[in-house]
């Protein structure tokens, strides 16, 4: 009588859901009585050049668009396809900290700023705002600030796509009014090939002074 050997696979850990914003805490807001909520959120602190831009939104409940996420997690045409879908149901502001006001007041002041006065420029005075990061803004109302929180808050996620979405195309404008830079490209960061043409141009208005890499800039004054 033949036998039929018994062979044990391993089974590989399924992989965890990966985490996705969602607009709970938004909805839990809602059921205490709290209304408007905003969420907010910057894009370019860390590049070389251009402003820091904040962005706040609140949206529609009845209306949030599929598909929000960090803004960092998707490609150019998803961030454009939601920028467009969340001006279109959402409340939403913008506001530029530029780089004579980072240079002023150090990259952190200048972006807790810009999201103050994003916040501030909303159509509607939002009674709660949910802040991206480990710092709390005056938003003049209550203010919880969320650690990622563009990956786990729905209104979070949706500013991070407003805010990256008009500082790329802020940056595309610099690059069309002076295309040494390279700005169409790298936004601003500190890629090879923008630390070569500051080498080469030197660094112009846009430029915050007081981001050396490498006291590149030093040797510019």
């Amino acid at each position: 009588m033949s036998r039929t050997a018994a062979i044990q696979v391993a089974r590989l850990p399924l992989g965890e859901e990966p985490i996705r914003p969602s607009f709970r805490r938004e909805r839990a807001a809602m059921k205490r009585g709290v209304w408007p909520v905003a969420g907010c959120d910057e894009a370019g602190r860390g590049p070389l050049a251009g402003p820091v831009v904040a962005a706040a939104v609140i949206l529609d409940p009845n209306r949030v668009p599929r598909g929000l996420n960090d803004s960092k997690k998707l490609d150019r045409e998803e961030r454009e396809k939601l920028y467009l879908k969340i001006c279109a149901s959402a409340e939403v502001a913008v506001a530029f900290a530029p780089p004579s006001r980072i240079d002023r007041d150090n990259i952190l002041r200048a972006s807790l700023w810009a999201l103050a006065c994003a916040v501030k420029a909303l159509p509607v005075k939002p009674k709660l705002v949910f802040v991206d990061g480990r710092d709390r803004i005056d938003a003049g109302c209550d203010c919880q600030a969320v650690i990622s929180g563009d990956a786990i808050v729905a209104s979070i996620a949706a500013a991070s796509i407003v805010a990256k979405v008009t500082r790329d195309r802020e940056m595309q404008r610099h690059h069309e009014a002076d295309p040494r830079y390279g700005y169409d490209r790298h936004k601003g960061y500190a890629t090879a090939e923008h630390l070569a043409a500051v080498a080469l141009h030197g660094y112009s208005s846009l430029h915050r002074r007081t981001f050396k890499p490498a006291t590149l800039f030093d040797t510019m004054e």
